[in-house]
């Protein structure tokens, strides 16, 4: 769906902590790409309930209606993350895994964030089950940020510029993505 010419992103936080440095991030890209795309933010991550497959049908669970919605009504998926014990954050694995079946994220572009202390493990992990559900994500719209706090402003500005450049390829690299998706529909 475009907005006035714009791509429209969700963008999904993978930290559930209202101060989190993902959520900075999120602002950061917003800001940097609004000539680029919008950026919307899912905020309802705590509200999806445990992934159970016996809900997992026609007429799912509302709050996993709308969470659908939201996927499909976006251009593009950007996903921020922190690292949770070497892996993927739970709510946000466990949101994934309520569009497994309904395939939400098939053939949709996909940036990944990883901003965390480390990030390596839980970037990896993710990628994989990105891959799995058949995203499209590439190796130019997927970013490791280590030491994220350390790069981020609280008012959502990147302090650092190897990580300000990175963002800035990112960014690039998904607004291709999406105009090209957009194209072979």
């Amino acid at each position: 769906m475009e907005v006035m010419g714009k791509k429209k992103v969700l963008a999904i936080s993978g930290s559930t902590r209202a101060q989190s440095a993902n959520l900075n991030y999120i602002r950061a890209i917003s800001d940097l790409a609004a000539g680029h795309f919008s950026v919307s933010l899912f905020e309802g991550l705590m509200n999806i309930p445990p992934f159970n497959p016996d809900d997992d049908t026609d007429d799912p669970p509302e709050v996993i209606k709308d969470f659908r919605n939201q996927l499909k009504e976006a251009d593009g998926i950007l996903i921020c993350t922190p690292e949770y014990a070497m892996g993927v954050p739970g709510t946000l694995k466990n949101a994934i895994d309520w569009t497994v079946s309904s395939m939400e994220f098939s053939k949709k572009p996909v940036a990944l964030v990883t901003a965390s202390l480390s990030g390596l493990k839980g970037h990896a992990a993710l990628l994989e089950t990105l891959n799995v559900i058949e995203s499209k994500i590439t190796s130019a719209t997927s970013l490791v940020i280590s030491f994220a706090k350390t790069k981020v402003s609280g008012d959502g500005k990147i302090t650092d510029a190897a990580t300000l450049e990175e963002v800035h390829k990112l960014i690039s690299a998904f607004s291709v993505m999406m105009n090209e998706n957009q194209a072979n529909i």
